[in-house]
């Protein structure tokens, strides 16, 4: 432990802070993220070290996801996805000239619902690492396949999550089939001309980069640079000054949409909306008074804020336990453990202790900082919105083209890698596929092929998938069971759809 608080120092604190602030920033504008702060910031890490870079990158975290309550109540439009409930009261509060009120809310709740989500990392993460441990190749492949099958199951349509899914595994494929990894040491899945340049296959960060940087500027770009606010919208208002006695009786609110954000962040690909939606609908079932929900209520806002922000430790949970990202942010955070030679898995708890802490350390730090920045100064990181677009999207192009070239030591291919794999998330998304399916695939295409290869070297029949431990029994029914409630949601969409039309 003496150990672990000797590497703690005023840079380690000032990043995780700066990082928060830069995050609420990235949250505050629409259509920023906090995917994309994460993975613009990700080359920054190389330079830092693991633990002052992990330190930026929670930070990052943290606020991207807090800052998109700001558009969210003032505009309402949500800053992240996940603050989409957010813009049911919060946005009713702010025409009733108490917008500030509601966004010193939403910053409480915010807080509490990252504190929470951190405790349950630090007591349940380490555990499910120990149990994984004992995993052989089989149930290591079948736990792949689950996380693919949740998240194409909670896909808007279960096929097209399935391949967007198998996209990412066949593009993860590209490049050597080692020999180590039971292959034959050729290259495949290219043309000849290629080899040189996808011999080791894509690099992961240049795809990060591109994926959730270069393709959500070019979404962004298409809708216009042109801002149409002007700063008689923002108004924050004094109707309604705050008071902590708001939340007095709204403990069990906080508390139980705080653990559903944790438990839907442990689920691979899901998504804050997911979790704040969820909490937002649990509150509005239970709660006495929710026939005001949807008219400026501040449970409203508790419920949405405290699960979106609760994602955060929930989302590190399986990414840290199992190696296998909770998130399309934690799956770029895989960039940054990859960049330190470091692979996060059942293994990276007992053998990086210390990075573990600093890691628990950052994430409640960083909490703190988002608090404080946000509560005491919102007037001021509300303007955020107003930053001109054609000033901020060229910044942030040559941040990734440069971050991608640097990566790996100025290789021109990565940059083409960049640009590819941005064009590519463009057009899935504008077609209609999906992306957490594709960058999860493409993350763990390549574990999943070396596990199914080792299985079948090992035991030498596809039946042991299925009768290998009771581990591989549970499973396969938790497989099974994403597979049919997916089909049974989208039975009932299908039936409201008919209802719909017929009324």
């Amino acid at each position: 432990m003496m150990e672990f608080v000797s590497l703690l120092d005023v840079t380690f604190f000032l990043l995780a802070g700066f990082g928060a602030l830069v995050g609420i920033i990235f949250g505050a504008i629409p259509g920023m993220t906090a995917t994309m702060a994460v993975a613009v910031c990700l080359p920054l890490t190389y330079a830092l070290g693991l633990n002052n870079g992990l330190a930026l990158l929670l930070g990052l975290y943290v606020g991207g996801i807090s800052g998109g309550m700001v558009p969210a109540v003032l505009l309402n439009i949500p800053g992240t996805p996940s603050s989409i409930t957010t813009t049911f009261d919060g946005y009713p509060m702010a025409q009733k000239g108490e917008g500030e009120k509601a966004l010193r809310v939403c910053v409480v709740a915010s807080v509490i619902g990252g504190l929470i989500s951190a405790a349950v990392l630090f007591l349940f993460a380490p555990m499910l690492a120990d149990f994984s441990i004992k995993f052989s190749y089989v149930e290591k492949f079948l736990i792949i396949l689950l996380a693919l099958s949740v998240i194409a199951s909670l896909s808007s349509n279960m096929l097209v999550g399935i391949f967007s899914g198998v996209i990412g595994i066949w593009l993860s494929l590209v490049g050597v089939y080692s020999i180590s990894d039971g292959g034959n040491g050729k290259t495949r899945l290219m043309a000849d001309f290629m080899e040189p340049y996808l011999y080791e296959g894509f690099s992961l960060l240049p795809v990060l980069i591109g994926i959730f940087g270069i393709s959500t500027i070019l979404l962004e770009a298409e809708k216009g640079v042109k801002s149409e606010l002007t700063s008689d919208r923002l108004k924050l208002g004094k109707g309604g000054v705050f008071a902590f006695s708001i939340f007095k009786g709204r403990f069990t609110n906080l508390v139980r949409s705080s653990f559903i954000g944790t438990f839907v962040g442990m689920l691979p690909g899901v998504g804050g909306s997911a979790a704040s939606v969820l909490a937002y609908t649990q509150e509005k079932n239970l709660s006495r008074d929710s026939s005001e929900m949807g008219k400026g209520a501040p449970q409203g806002l508790m419920a949405s804020e405290s699960a979106n922000n609760a994602l955060t430790g929930g989302a590190l949970i399986p990414l840290l336990s199992l190696g296998i990202p909770g998130d399309s942010t934690t799956a770029v955070l895989i960039g940054a453990f990859t960049l330190q030679g470091i692979q996060v898995g059942p293994l990276f708890i007992p053998e990086n202790a210390n990075t573990w802490y600093i890691m628990m350390t950052a994430l409640v730090f960083a909490n703190i900082v988002m608090f404080f920045l946000m509560f005491f100064a919102i007037k001021h990181i509300a303007k955020v919105v107003m930053v001109p677009k054609h000033i901020l999207y060229p910044l942030i192009t040559m941040m990734c083209v440069v971050g991608a070239y640097a990566i790996n030591y100025g290789i021109m291919f990565d940059v083409w890698t960049l640009l590819i794999f941005g064009v590519l998330g463009y057009l899935i998304q504008k077609i209609g596929l999906e992306v957490a399916p594709l960058i999860i695939g493409f993350i763990l295409g390549g574990q999943a092929e070396i596990y199914f290869v080792k299985s079948l070297e090992s035991f030498g029949t596809l039946s042991i998938f299925f009768t290998k431990s009771p581990i591989a029994v549970v499973l396969w029914l938790l497989i099974l069971a994403s597979v049919v409630f997916s089909i049974v949601m989208s039975l009932k969409s299908r039936a409201k759809g008919r209802q719909d039309v017929l009324s």
